[in-house]
This record gives C-alpha cells, sequence and structure tokens, in this order.
C-alpha cells in the first residue's frame, strides 16, 4: 500500500502551468529521488506532497495517521538571533529533552548542541535540520535539495546518513536533488520531472 500518492496532480500560476497530469506513488521504507532541470516544478511537487499548498487539479492521497518530516531546501536564521542546536530542536514541539539527545547523536551533531545554528557548517546545519524533522518520527521523510551547496564527501556522508535513517526509522525517503550520479546509487527509484513525470 502507498504512504502517498498522487493522481493527475496539476498546478497552474495564472497562465502558466508548472505541474500537469503528475501521478505517483511512494511506499513504505522506499527512497525515491526526483531530479529534473530548474523551474521544472520539483519544489512546487514536494509542497503538494506535504500539504503546503493545495494542487489546482488533480489529488493527493495519504495514508490515514501519515507523519512527515520535512527537511527545507533553505532556512534562513538570522545571524544576531541566539538560537543553539538545542534550543532549534526544542521548537519542534512537545519533544523530550532525552528525545533530542537521541536524534541528535543518530544523525552525529551531539557535540554542536551547544552551537549557534548560525556558526554551523553546511553539512552540520543539514543534519540539524534532519534532526528536526526526525523528531517525529516520520513515515515519510522530505527533503528538498538537501545537499545544495555541499562539497563532494559532505554529500556521501549525507546520503549514507539518508540510508541509515531509512533502516533506524523504517521510513520512506523522497528528495530532490541535482546530484544524480550519487542519487542512482542511493534510491530505489529516480522520478525525472520536467513539468510532468
Amino acid at each position: 500500500m502507498s504512504l502517498i500518492e498522487t493522481q493527475g496532480v496539476g498546478v497552474s500560476l495564472g497562465s502558466r502551468q508548472i505541474l500537469r497530469d503528475v501521478n505517483l506513488s511512494i511506499r513504505s521504507r522506499e527512497i525515491v529521488t526526483v531530479v529534473g532541470p530548474n523551474g521544472s516544478g520539483k519544489t512546487t511537487l514536494l509542497k503538494i506532497l506535504i500539504g503546503a499548498q493545495a494542487p489546482s487539479e488533480g489529488a493527493v492521497l495519504r495514508q490515514a495517521g501519515l507523519k512527515i518530516g520535512y527537511v527545507p531546501q533553505r532556512l534562513a536564521i538570522d545571524q544576531a538571533m541566539p538560537l543553539t542546536v538545542s534550543r532549534w530542536l526544542s521548537l519542534s514541539g512537545a519533544y523530550s529533552e532525552v528525545k533530542h539527545l537521541e536524534i541528535a547523536e543518530q544523525v552525529g551533531i551531539s557535540n554542536l548542541l551547544s552551537q549557534q545554528m548560525a556558526s554551523l557548517s553546511g553539512g552540520e546545519f543539514q543534519r540539524a535540520l534532519l534532526a528536526h524533522a526526525l523528531l517525529v518520527r516520520p513515515d515519510l521523510l522530505v527533503l528538498d535539495e538537501p545537499t545544495q551547496g555541499l562539497d563532494q564527501p559532505a554529500v556521501a556522508s549525507f546520503y549514507r546518513l539518508i540510508e541509515g535513517v531509512r533502516a533506524d526509522f523504517d521510513c520512506a525517503v523522497l528528495m530532490v536533488s541535482h546530484d544524480l550520479h550519487v542519487v542512482m546509487r542511493s534510491s530505489d527509484h529516480v522520478i525525472c520531472l520536467n513539468g510532468h513525470v
């Protein structure tokens, strides 16, 4: 059974059609990667899947009680705002400090909990965003360009981490990526999107 499925999904902004007749299905424990050129609708598709945007046409079917963890493409943190990694994790809701420590350990940031979010390297920042998304113990983890701006060793390390997350959390993973050579090794399915699948 699918965790989430789209049926004929389309999105129009004025006279411009961003997505048309998109049909896809993500099953439990799959790693699915969406690739495509800039402006092809990848981020729009993720927004529709997580419920942040409604499609202009078609439907999104979600398994009852589906929990989704989301890692955005970018998150701007004001340099002047004192926000430690520990505080960032506590913003996720009523999860215990023990839970924060457990997740931080799993994604390799337990030594960074007292660090300011604004001072983290690109790879550390992405791991902090990932830890935040994992606190809900998602059935589906959605990542939008999680390795953008990372060097090759950090990219390879992040994809190994995602494979471990799938095993440890027993979740499906949907991500958008430009790293086609890496995602081919790390994904069960690769979807090419350019307005449609």
